[in-house]
């Protein structure tokens, strides 16, 4: 198979730009890497494109790997034909592939190979044959009647013969081929109910729909009540069409034995052929539907990691609790533990008052700034009370955000928190990481699985490796996106590196802390176990503020030092002292681009990425995107009116529309019927995690919880009719 033309067309990319990519995967290059330091060579391609090319890539090779095992499977067999060998080479999925091995895949033991051990093969090609002037399959079967291989009549013999025939009809992969095709374009998808209870699975207790237009969300729901045993799933088709194609396949008329192929047809679609059908486009709309999940999950956590620090400010994180208490941590900006402690909030007016105090002093001690309050048990009394406190205190000037607590608990019992905070029990490293999720949301949660953030849906029910090899990538390329200080991020955010193993992260930790902060990149070789290979793909994403090389602060890769040490010394510019180079852009614009990469010996991206970094040393590519929306005060369930218009914070997006933060502890629900005017496919095309909207009230369910909300403009609110006389009270 030809890669490079398969990729290319599917990807709408040159072929030259696939071969370069295929080339530097297979020759060890991390995606983060080939993206940002080989942009030359295929063209600037980003690095969500790279990782699907790799992936897609990774498939096909699965795919020709297959080929070649039937292939060889069925040339050892000496059954292998020229027109088999080409049925293989076309083969585009496995499902065709297994489909031509069927008929010599070894089987178990089947009705048929029951009546082949009994003799009855040559029966079946006789019958199958169908002459106008055959005797009947009754007569020919008379003289394969033998007591001893257990064929005592001849009806005994001809049903075997149609046991032979109707499994070598399930073995036709063309038959197999059409049927897919027929069921995939006119099937239905049908789910009943299996038991007379309540469930949220009602909407699907009499369900259908084409299987072509069913929606990747309901698929999941589907099958996840089916596994709860709430529903009956199946998918029908008119019986007719589809025993019509197997018995195209090889019913003759006009023949005696004509209606005994037809039964075998017939039986070997109902028996054999339709179930394994059903099965294979079941379990196609599943991976299909998981596949889109994923992208989902994928992108949304993308945007929750890439949300803008909160930088410079000093928190107070709060894990809300009602027996266990409010746990309370606060940090500095740069993530330290600087106090902690457990206050009570939802048991007596004294120790509420008790629990003012406490934060009022850690609050004036350590100037802090922010308050970050965990979402989950008793958060809603949590933040009605950090609300009065922040009213009772105005000289500080605080304002709070809820975050998040998804997967606090996990990291909270994990080894790496055990090892970080030694000290704490879990509920207080639970805190600090609230206070912390709001300050650096990526560098607190690469500490914890991207499967219990939190951000998809039915995320439980995804093939479990696939996803996190998605999440992983997002992770991956987020961490590189944005850089990591060497000289403060923790091992779990040197991990996430591209080149940098789990190993060598924990290396570059002790060989700090035994010789102190890194001083320059080039120090990173002395690490162990940091090799050549390791180096190059790693050092130009990591900063180290603390060097005197202003080039060490940026993210220009330790490989392109002499050429932007030489573009400076063309602009008129040096790299001692202090740097100040402004005016560089417009100096090189006024020598060229193209003209000036091509006397540095670089490519003109590489030119204009070094640019960009001397412009802005140490640049977050976060600070560019809006500020996380904090608040001063708090509103109840209670006071949401229809009609009434407020600002809030997307939590999640998914495929029937977006969760939105309105201040009332329980998020609102957008439609995507009512996130605009236009006709969208997914919420996803105008709707990212941590945009702030503004969204108005359609309706509130206050004994569900449910908040709908729209953001196409202020609904209609009928008013109350007012009574014309006392007999309308």
């Amino acid at each position: 198979m030809d890669f490079t033309s398969v990729l290319a067309s599917q990807f709408s990319l040159q072929n030259w730009q696939v071969e370069k990519v295929i080339q530097l995967l297979d020759e060890g290059n991390t995606i983060p890497f080939i993206a940002r330091y080989r942009k030359e060579a295929h063209g600037s391609l980003d690095d969500q494109t790279i990782r699907a090319l790799s992936e897609k890539l990774e498939s096909l090779r699965n795919l020709e790997k297959r080929r070649e095992e039937v292939r060889s499977l069925i040339e050892g067999l000496g059954a292998l034909t020229p027109e088999l060998s080409a049925a293989l080479d076309q083969a585009s999925t496995l499902s065709e592939i297994d489909d031509l091995y069927r008929p010599y895949r070894p089987k178990r033991k089947t009705r048929a190979s029951v009546a082949k051990e009994k003799g009855l093969e040559p029966l079946a090609e006789a019958i199958f044959l169908q002459e106008k002037n055959s005797p009947s399959p009754l007569e020919m079967a008379q003289a394969y009647v033998d007591l001893e291989k257990g064929v005592e009549t001849p009806e005994q013999a001809v049903a075997g013969a149609q046991d032979i025939l109707a499994e070598r009809f399930s073995d036709d992969a063309s038959v197999r081929r059409r049927l897919r095709v027929v069921v995939t374009a006119n099937g239905l998808l049908v789910s009943k109910k299996a038991k007379d209870e309540e469930s949220v699975y009602e909407p699907y207790y009499e369900f259908s729909q084409p299987v072509k237009a069913v929606a990747g969300h309901r698929v999941l729901a589907i099958d996840r009540g089916e596994r709860e045993g709430f529903l009956k799933v199946s998918i029908q088709l008119e019986d007719d069409r589809g025993v019509r194609i197997v018995e195209s396949a090889g019913v003759k008329e006009g023949s005696p034995c004509t209606e005994t192929v037809r039964a075998a047809a017939q039986d070997a679609y109902s028996r054999l052929i339709f179930p394994a059908i059903e099965r294979e486009i079941r379990s196609s709309l599943t991976e299909d539907a998981a596949e889109s999940a994923i992208k989902v999950f994928s992108v949304n956590l993308r945007q929750l990691l890439m949300q803008p620090p909160v930088k410079g400010k000093t928190a107070i994180g709060l894990d809300p609790g009602y027996r266990t208490g409010c746990k309370v941590a606060v940090v500095d900006p740069t993530g330290r533990v600087l106090d902690t402690g457990v206050v009570y909030l939802t048991h007596s007016q004294r120790q509420k008052e008790q629990a003012k105090e406490f934060l009022t002093r850690l609050i004036t001690q350590y100037g802090v700034d922010i308050i970050a309050i965990g979402n989950g048990t008793a958060s809603k009394e949590t933040e009605i009370f950090t609300a009065e406190l922040i009213a009772s205190l105005p000289q500080h000037q605080l304002a709070y955000m809820v975050v998040s607590e998804a997967g606090a608990s996990v990291y909270s019992a994990s080894k790496l928190a055990a090892e970080e905070f030694p000290q704490f029990d879990l509920t207080l490293r639970s805190a600090v990481s609230i206070a912390r999720r709001l300050q650096d949301p990526l560098a607190e949660l690469v500490k914890i699985d991207p499967k219990a953030i939190g951000v998809g849906q039915y995320q439980h029910d995804m093939p479990q490796k696939r996803l996190a090899e998605a999440l992983g990538g997002v992770v991956e390329d987020c961490v590189n996106n944005v850089g990591v200080d060497l000289n403060t991020a923790s091992p779990s955010l040197l991990e996430k590196v591209a080149g940098i193993t789990a190993a060598v992260s924990k290396n570059i930790v002790a060989y700090r802390e035994e010789n102190g902060a890194f001083q320059s990149r080039a120090e990173l070789k002395k690490v162990p176990k940091l090799g050549p290979k390791a180096f190059e793909q790693c050092a130009g994403f990591l900063r180290v503020s603390e060097s005197d090389n202003v080039l060490d602060h940026t993210a220009v890769h330790p490989e392109s030092y002499a050429a932007a040490k030489s573009l400076l010394e063309l602009a008129g510019y040096s790299l001692k002292g202090r740097a100040d180079f402004s005016g560089l852009r417009e100096k090189v614009e006024s020598m060229g681009f193209s003209d000036t990469a091509q006397k540095l010996g670089i490519g003109e991206p590489t030119l204009r990425d070094i640019v960009k970094e001397l412009l802005q040393p140490g640049r977050d590519p976060r600070d560019a995107l809006p500020a996380p929306m904090l608040r001063t005060d708090v509103m109840k369930l209670e006071d949401l009116k229809p009609g009434m218009e407020l600002k809030g914070t997307v939590r999640n997006v998914i495929d029937f529309g977006a969760f939105v933060d309105i201040g009332v502890h329980q998020d609102g629900l957008v439609h995507i019927s009512q996130i605009c005017n236009k006709f969208i496919k997914h919420p996803g095309e105008v709707l990212k995690v941590g945009d702030i909207v503004t969204v108005w009230v359609l309706s509130v369910d206050s004994k569900k919880g449910r908040i709908s909300l729209t953001m196409k403009g202020a609904p209609k609110v009928e008013a109350p009719k007012v009574p014309a006389n006392k007999a309308e009270l």
